[in-house]
């Protein structure tokens, strides 16, 4: 079988070494999975081991494990639950979840224990997901003849609840440092043409928002300002009522359509939504844009798996998805993502990017549109460089990987209420070598414009240059959509806020009369009339909760 030569030197490295326990790290879209299922086949070749088992952090990845086995002549069973206690003759194998390993550890154990056994754990740090998690594999596959555990990114976990199966050394400061058998980065991949070069896009603009106190506040985004102050604004951004995450959606959508007419015919975008609440109403917002409906792939989806494969061979040109494609999965076709969305961790962004990165010719590149605000510029800066494994002792900053969402407690005592008013974007610059390259608006010529993005073709300079002259357009285009959009509806923000605040009124007396919480009372009304939390939700669904409200209240 044809092996990249990173592929290749891994697996001369792992012969040497003949170790029991391996650590590969390498970039995603580098190719783990294949050079995971190449050395089982070598092992099984030389009779060191009988059995391969897999562990994976999702259901899909389940099956895309098993298809890939298939193609290169491995049996192993996808379908294996816990409530089968052998696994079946004619297979090589099987892959199973860490959730599935945590709920029987003492079957998977047994199973370890039938036959010489290699255990891949891919994407090993969400063995760390829990303590109980980690306890649960290493239980379970502690008599294995081999494993091999790899991960795409660097993971970073409490000393205290070390990985299993993995290697650290003291790095002083309270720190301790894993340390990879073999790591392959994105600067290699990207030299080896591995992984596509990635252009990112960034968008400011200005947000506005209501305190608790009812004081309108407002700031831009990416400004010097204090971190409460940046998040409030990066929260609003992203609010789906706003006129920001239209204006972007549209820039992704004529980024997919421009590759399309420059030699990549199929290419995809990818929009990642922080919750589902978002994720359905930014499809919303695609399909009034683009005129055609997203695929959406959400994790409480029986039919996700299936979603993924169909977009994956479709010809879809978006899809709108919370974590469901966060991590291993495989959609080449994808070259476009917009990064909607409030996490924040080093882990989620690269895998995140490393969805659009796979390289299937040296001319395609990757563009990641995203807001411009500190943390995700620094990720950004910060991913051509070679990192270590680094494990740190959780910080302040460490203890949520996305900006907190406030439930809907307005009317609780003590309760913080937040209401995102309003947000514009505007394209604010391209990210290059950790710099901020910003242009004027100005015409470029149409050879230039054939050519955005490819390396050594465009400068960085003329990039953000051809990126703002469009940006003009795609206002024009989304301007009209919220003039569409507010016909019959309240014509100002204060109107808005008026219907919440009759709504969280009437919530109030439903529950007085009925003697519940008023959180009882919105998670009812959120049943009857589906939709956002109030904060984020279009007039229409405000005027049906009222309704809905008034009806019980007479």
């Amino acid at each position: 079988m044809p092996l990249r030569a990173w592929q290749a030197e891994a697996i001369e490295k792992y012969e040497a070494a003949a170790p029991t326990d391996f650590l590969v790290t390498a970039t995603p879209g580098a190719g783990k999975t294949t050079f995971g299922l190449a050395l089982a086949l070598r092992l099984r070749a030389a009779r060191v081991i009988e059995r391969v088992i897999v562990v994976a952090p999702t259901d899909h990845l389940r099956t895309q494990w098993a298809d890939a086995a298939v193609r290169l002549g491995l049996v192993l069973d996808p379908n294996l639950s816990n409530a089968v206690g052998p696994v079946r003759p004619d297979a090589h194998g099987y892959v199973t979840t860490y959730a599935q390993v945590a709920a029987k550890p003492l079957l998977h154990r047994r199973r370890t224990e039938a036959k010489k056994t290699l255990v891949i754990l891919d994407e090993i740090h969400h063995a760390g997901d829990s303590l109980s998690w980690g306890d649960a594999v290493y239980e379970a596959f502690d008599p294995a003849r081999r494993r091999l555990s790899l991960t795409g990114t660097p993971f970073r976990t409490n000393p205290n609840e070390r990985i299993p199966f993995v290697t650290y050394r003291d790095a002083g400061l309270g720190e301790v440092i894993s340390e990879a058998d073999y790591t392959y980065g994105y600067r290699e991949a990207l030299a080896d043409d591995v992984v596509r070069p990635v252009v990112f896009a960034a968008y400011a603009g200005t947000s506005r928002w209501m305190s608790s106190a009812g004081e309108v506040l407002a700031a831009d985004l990416g400004e010097d300002s204090s971190r409460a102050v940046e998040d409030a604004a990066w929260r609003t951004a992203l609010d789906p009522a706003g006129a920001w995450v239209a204006h972007v959606i549209a820039a992704i959508d004529d980024r997919v359509s421009h590759l399309r007419e420059t030699g990549m015919p199929d290419a995809a975008g990818l929009i990642l939504a922080s919750d589902q609440d978002a994720a359905r109403a930014y499809a919303a917002i695609v399909t009034k844009i683009t005129r055609e409906k997203p695929v959406v792939i959400l994790s409480d989806d029986p039919k996700a798996s299936k979603k993924i494969h169909q977009f994956e061979h479709g010809s879809q040109r978006l899809a709108v998805c919370v974590r469901m494609v966060s991590e291993g999965v495989d959609i080449p076709r994808a070259a476009v993502l917009g990064f909607l969305t409030s996490y924040r961790t080093p882990l989620f962004f690269a895998q995140a990017v490393g969805r659009v990165v796979r390289a299937r010719s040296p001319r395609e590149t990757a563009t990641v549109f995203l807001p411009a605000v500190r943390p995700l510029l620094a990720l950004a800066a910060a991913l051509e460089e070679q990192r270590d494994h680094v494990v740190r002792i959780a910080g302040p900053e460490d203890d949520l990987d996305a900006l907190v969402e406030v439930e809907e407690r307005e009317n609780e005592p003590g309760g913080h209420e937040f209401t995102p008013l309003e947000a514009e974007a505007a394209f604010a610059h391209v990210l290059h070598a950790g710099r901020a390259i910003t242009a004027p608006v100005q015409p470029l010529d149409s050879e230039a414009d054939d050519f955005l993005g490819l390396p050594g073709l465009l400068t960085p300079e003329q990039t953000a240059a051809l990126l703002a002259s469009r940006d003009v357009e795609l206002r024009r285009r989304t301007s009209g959509l919220r003039e569409e959009e507010s016909t019959g509806a309240p014509s100002s923000w204060r109107e808005v806020e008026t219907l919440r605040k009759d709504i969280n009124r009437l919530v109030a007396q439903v529950a007085a009369r009925t003697g519940r919480q008023h959180a009882e009372v919105h998670v009812e009304l959120r049943q009857a009339v589906p939709g956002p939390r109030t904060a984020s939700a279009s007039v229409e669904v405000l005027l049906a909760r009222r309704d809905h409200l008034l009806s019980q209240t007479l």
